[in-house]
């Protein structure tokens, strides 16, 4: 059966950069950066993105563009004979932990956009949106339900394939969540008090740098564009062999980044104008999102529409991360997709029921001091996700010939040979030195 590309350049940018917005920027870069700092989080979040992130991200679209094959059977094509067809494994493993977590995650993105269909999210006091995240996350009933609901979901999209499933619900998710992003912004920032919320999302400080900021910065900025761990080999794998890479690449950093600005300007000033705490963690948009909707004329119908576009953009990471594994367990078999989805979801469900009920049954259960959840996040977003990218460098710069590599680059004009060289330089020294340092530090 012949291999499924993606339909349009567009298509593809929207589907690589919902995979790297979702709740990447969404969810987790609020409460990372309310939790590190603020405007120095943000700071190191925008460098790492731009000098460690975009260079990597290009440096899994030549491996998957060069190849057209899944993870594993990439980097075995590329490195015959050799052992490094094991960071498409790592990435494999990696991808079960992320999306079994993650998908406790979109659950409680369905439970809320449930209570707020059926009006039970609209005008509450402020103080009691935290009262009710916490009963909510910790009803083990409710929550593996809802994990199950959300596996369920990514199952259908993903077993109808790239065009039918992924590209078409990506096409319409995206831009939508952007614009009803642009509305919240806007009324958070109108909030009394709001400025100080800007200060501390804009106004980097610092004396607040540490160790573990700088740790966690780079984590995130990983976090953010599924790096490390394969996706992006995997999405590329389904371009057209003269596709620009260069400039997909700068389109999905640019919309993480825009999105990710988005996403502090709707969160800080509210929670600073209601009496939030900045540090909440991970229910951070759960606590705020609702009482900034609350404020608004017809609050009740744009928090559903938001909840329902956020629920989308979470579902667009959820697909990449399932089509990771997926992709290597049919190997371009098209014809055994449905029945690897349907297997694979089934098991990454299984394997999140643990960080399901860690916020409930299993929240006195700690290793390292960290829930199970926390564990899975931590395991995936500091340690898979920096040493996936440490050696996915290693690999490109080392391993791959210079003419295959300028090949999938598309070197043809002068502009774009010197963009080459200095990328090529990145891979080779500056990123696995930039990466095992930030990991030195942090250990």
């Amino acid at each position: 059966m012949k291999k499924e590309q993606w339909n349009s350049k567009l298509g593809f940018i929207l589907a690589a950069a919902g995979s790297a917005i979702g709740l990447g920027a969404v969810w987790k870069f609020p409460y990372m950066a309310g939790t590190n700092g603020g405007g120095i989080f943000f700071l190191l979040f925008l460098l790492f993105t731009l000098l460690i992130g975009m260079p990597m991200l290009l440096a899994e679209f030549v491996i998957g563009k060069a190849t057209g094959k899944n993870a594993i059977s990439a980097f075995r094509q590329l490195a015959p004979r050799s052992l490094w067809y094991g960071i498409g494994y790592l990435g494999v493993i990696a991808s079960f932990i992320l999306l079994s977590f993650y998908s406790v995650v979109g659950g409680w993105i369905i439970l809320y956009l449930i209570r707020s269909a059926s009006g039970k999210l609209s005008n509450l006091p402020t103080e009691s949106y935290g009262q009710l995240f916490d009963s909510i996350i910790a009803s083990p009933l409710e929550a593996t339900i809802a994990q199950f609901s959300f596996i369920l979901l990514t199952i259908l999209v993903v077993q109808g394939g790239i065009q039918k499933g992924i590209e078409r619900a990506s096409r319409v998710m995206m831009p939508a969540l952007f614009l009803l992003f642009i509305i919240l912004v806007i009324r958070s920032l109108t909030l009394d008090g709001a400025i100080e919320g800007v200060k501390f999302f804009l106004q980097p400080n610092v004396g607040e740098v540490t160790k573990e900021t700088v740790f966690l910065a780079l984590g995130q900025s990983l976090f953010s564009l599924s790096l490390g761990i394969s996706i992006m080999v995997t999405y590329s794998s389904y371009l057209p062999k003269e596709e620009n890479i260069v400039k997909s690449a700068s389109w999905i950093v640019t919309l993480n980044i825009v999105i990710s600005l988005l996403a502090g300007l709707a969160i800080f000033p509210a929670v600073f104008s209601l009496g939030f705490e900045p540090d909440t963690g991970p229910g951070l948009i759960f606590v705020v999102i609702p009482a900034v909707f609350n404020e608004l004329a017809f609050g009740g119908l744009f928090l559903t529409t938001f909840l329902l576009l956020l629920l989308f953009a979470t579902l667009t990471s959820s697909f990449s991360i399932l089509e990771i594994i997926v992709a290597a367990l049919i190997k371009e078999q098209q014809e055994k997709r449905k029945v690897a989805t349907w297997i694979g979801g089934i098991i990454i469900f299984i394997v999140g029921i643990p960080s399901a009920l860690s916020f409930g049954m299993l929240k006195d259960i700690k290793v390292f001091n960290k829930t199970i959840f926390d564990l899975a996040d931590y395991f995936v977003s500091n340690i898979s996700l920096p040493v996936g990218s440490l050696l996915i460098s290693l690999f490109v710069g080392y391993q791959v010939s210079r003419p295959i590599l300028e090949k999938s680059f598309n070197v043809s004009s002068q502009v774009g040979s010197y963009l080459f060289r200095f990328w090529y330089v990145s891979v080779r020294f500056l990123i696995p030195l930039g990466i095992f340092l930030v990991l030195f530090l942090g250990a």
